[in-house]
Parts: C-alpha cells; structure tokens; sequence
C-alpha cells in the first residue's frame, strides 16, 4: 500500500501532520503539500510559471502551487510509484456543500481521483484545530474501513466532514448528500494606505438546504458526514428538454 497526501492549508498545517500520523502504519506514505495556505483554490493549476519542490527538514515536499499541482505533479514526475490511495486534509474548517466546489482540500482528493486512484478528502467542521487527535483518529478509522470494503477495481472519492469535538472518534457515521448554502455576504470594501480601493471576499452564506441526509444536518447533529462524490456536472435530467428547445441548426 502506498498513500499519497496533501492538503490545501500549506505543508506547516496541524492538520497535514495530524492525517499524516492518522496514515502511519498503513504502507508507504508519500507527503506532497503546497508551500503556503492555498484554500479556495479549487481544482485550479498553475499553468503560466513553473513549479518547484521542496524538501522540508521532515521530509515533507511542498510546492510553490496548488493542492491540485501538489497531486498533478506527484502522480505525473515526482513519484517513483503510483500511489494506491490518496488522502487529503486535515482541513481548517467545514467543506460542505457548495464549498466543496471551491475547497483546495477536496481538490487535491479530486485529482487523485480523476487519475483513477481512490481518494478520501477530510475536513473539520470549525476552523481553529481544536480537537485535532480525535479527528485524526476519526480519519484513520475511516480509511481502514474504506480500504476494507469489496473493491471492484474503480477509483471512488469521499468527502468526509467531523465534528470538532473531543469525542468524533465515538460519534455516529452518517453517508450523506452536498447540502446548499445561500449566496455569499457582500464583498467588504476598504481603502488602501495609496487610497486605492479594495475588496475582500466576504463570509459564506448560511446553509439553504439542510434537511435529513445532508452533509450539513448530519454535522449538526452530532454525526460524521461522509459523501461520495463524483465529477459529472452533467444536468441528465433536463438534456432532453434542452434537445427540444434548441434541436435544429446542426444540434444533436
């Protein structure tokens, strides 16, 4: 077993170490981790400069990128083997529904994913690392069990949320659905010390849909969210009205 990790808090995080001893034991770890925080990163890659890897006194590589280019550039040159699992987190904070579409930790999980490699994305639910052991203990134990299952041979990426609490390891796993929030608050405006306008990204909004079987009201009550995800942003449901509304022309 080899397991690649990363993350998208910068390789000094607490929480990368954490998952980093949640893996001992498990086989062969390989650490590559972006230089600095790079949350919000999305899948993104850098595409206009090169990248360059570091060692650090641990031995931890880090890259002056994304957490997508940390797992791009190990799975296509910086690795001798290809890896049987990627891992990614512990994240500072909450990656549930729409955020995970902006999250650089479920990134990194992602383009493990999208290599066809099995991979598992782990976020606490609130920023500030408390109760760090019992998330790694959490991580752990869902690895294990993901390694356990039947494995027909294909690639499958979890997104796993804990509470941060001292006692997640003994909480209720729950397998759930992305839940929604509502639209982000304002952008916060200030003026620089040359008097040039600026702006800030302003907090995520509030959940929209959280009811029963969302990763949000799983949280809530006390529960670990784990939710498959997948890549496909296809509408399958509406392709046939869009086929009647715009048939003709050459569409198809």
């Amino acid at each position: 077993m080899r397991i690649l990790i990363a993350n998208d808090d910068g390789y000094l995080a607490p929480g990368l170490a954490s998952l980093v001893e949640a893996c001992r034991g498990l086989g062969d770890l390989d650490v590559v981790a972006p230089e600095q925080n790079a949350s919000g990163t999305s899948n993104s890659l850098t595409l206009h400069r090169p990248l360059s890897v570091y060692v650090a006194a641990n031995g931890v590589r880090y890259i002056n990128g994304t957490p997508s280019d940390c797992v791009h550039v190990a799975l296509t040159g910086l690795l001798d083997e290809r890896p049987d699992l990627v891992v990614s987190g512990i994240n500072n904070g909450a990656n549930m529904g729409d955020d995970t579409l902006y999250s650089g930790t479920v990134a990194a999980a992602m383009e493990g994913f999208l290599f066809g490699i099995p991979a598992i994305a782990f976020s606490q639910t609130q920023k500030g690392w408390a109760h760090l052991d019992a998330a790694a203990r959490v991580a752990r134990s869902v690895i294990e069990g993901a390694l356990a299952a039947p494995r027909d041979g294909g690639a499958w990426l979890l997104n796993v949320n804990i509470p941060s609490r001292a006692d997640a390891d003994t909480l209720p796993r729950v397998v759930t659905r992305l839940g929604r929030r509502h639209a982000s608050e304002p952008v916060i405006r200030q003026t620089s010390p040359r008097g040039d306008t600026m702006y800030w990204i302003g907090p995520a909004g509030d959940a929209r849909e959280a009811g029963a079987g969302t990763d949000f009201h799983a949280t809530a009550n006390g529960c670990v969210s784990i939710t498959p995800l997948q890549v496909d942003l296809t509408d399958h449901a509406a392709l046939d009205a869009w086929r009647a509304r715009l048939a003709g022309g050459g569409t198809r």
